[in-house]
């Protein structure tokens, strides 16, 4: 719960999501749900190159069990509130 939470934080924002196929697709977060399946918006492909075929992909809906990781915007990382939360979850609350 505790990514879950902190991806919500992050709806509007640029993000980049590499997936474990090796495709990486940079977009606007439109929406994420607890299973971590995420959804962009303005969607372009990372490697057009290596991925022609997806160049007029603009809006994509990812399941959560393909994605390798997730970058995020520096901004947007608030390290000493994932740090408080990361404490909290380990101590059972």
């Amino acid at each position: 719960m505790l990514f879950f939470s902190y991806f919500k934080d992050l709806v509007g924002r640029e993000v980049t999501v590499e997936l474990k196929n090796d495709l990486a697709l940079s977009g606007t977060l439109h929406s994420v749900d607890q299973y971590l399946n995420i959804k962009l918006e303005n969607t372009r492909v990372v490697d057009q190159d290596k991925y022609p075929h997806m160049l007029s992909v603009r809006n994509c809906f990812i399941r959560g069990s393909v994605v390798r990781y997730v970058q995020l915007p520096p901004e947007g990382v608030d390290v000493e509130l994932l740090h408080d939360a990361t404490r909290r979850e380990a101590r059972g609350g």
